[in-house]
């Protein structure tokens, strides 16, 4: 490989380049993942102005079902509250067991790091669906399923937040006769409060869109009369129901922004 010469004489040698691989890599597992999706560029094309129909049907939308949206729009923003500050709440001690800079247990971070990516790896409509054989069909199966995506979403960014903290003050409170929590909760927490917060605040936003569709296996909120305004070719009913979510999303994020902002 051809080197670089400096003006004290040595030659500098730059790393071998992978990109070319990496490429190669890329275009392999693009062509098998085209083969066993059966993907088809020219079904899409010919298919395509399906959706745009549909959607068309959508508008304009059914304005005398407006009365009947309210109640299911409630209760799909209740359960995503409920269900995120339960996950949130819960989230704090397995994330402070999981950071390896608080915790010096391996045993103990390994555990707990375990049971989050365990429960992060469960789609969201399959938590649902298991919570409404546990408690039956309803907002409270929605509610579980919300709060144990939050648990493994904000535990995960927790603590990674813990372990990215500044030790220096942590390190002298224990120095000075603290114990761990006292140290923790004087020197680390003030650290991470406003990113933790803004991340419980994002993934709330998030779970609204979420328990929109988890009526879908009778976990109640807008998804139940979704699926059954879909399900009956309904669309002007389906366009306002996607109209008045897109509004509360709306609202739902600009407060949340604003709040975040106060925090930053």
């Amino acid at each position: 490989m051809r080197g670089y010469r400096l003006h004290n004489g040595k030659t500098v040698v730059p790393p071998r380049s992978y990109m070319p691989l990496i490429c190669v890599l890329l275009f392999f597992f693009l062509y098998i993942s085209v083969n066993v999706t059966g993907f088809n560029a020219a079904v899409i094309c010919r298919r395509a102005y399906q959706f745009f129909f549909i959607l068309g049907q959508m508008f304009p939308p059914d304005m005398s079902y407006l009365p009947a949206i309210w109640k299911p729009l409630f209760d799909t923003i209740k359960m995503s509250l409920l269900g995120s500050v339960i996950g949130s709440v819960a989230a704090v001690p397995f994330a402070v067991m999981a950071s390896t800079n608080i915790i010096k247990q391996r045993l103990i971070v390994s555990l707990s790091r375990l049971i989050l990516s365990i429960l992060r790896t469960l789609p969201t409509l399959v938590t649902a669906l298991i919570a409404t054989y546990a408690f039956g069909l309803g907002t409270l199966a929605g509610t579980a399923a919300i709060a144990v995506f939050t648990f493994s979403y904000i535990g995960k960014v927790l603590y990674e937040l813990i372990e990215t903290a500044e030790m220096g003050a942590f390190e002298a409170m224990e120095s000075m006769g603290a114990d761990r929590p006292r140290a923790f909760i004087g020197a680390v927490v003030p650290q991470i409060l406003p990113a933790y917060f803004s991340n419980c605040l994002f993934c709330f936003e998030g779970n609204v869109r979420y328990a929109s569709i988890l009526g879908y296996v009778g976990a109640g909120g807008l998804g139940l009369i979704l699926n059954e305004k879909i399900g009956w070719r309904q669309y002007p009913a389906v366009g306002m129901i996607l109209i008045m979510l897109f509004a509360a999303v709306i609202v739902i994020e600009g407060i949340s922004h604003y709040i975040r902002s106060k925090l930053a």
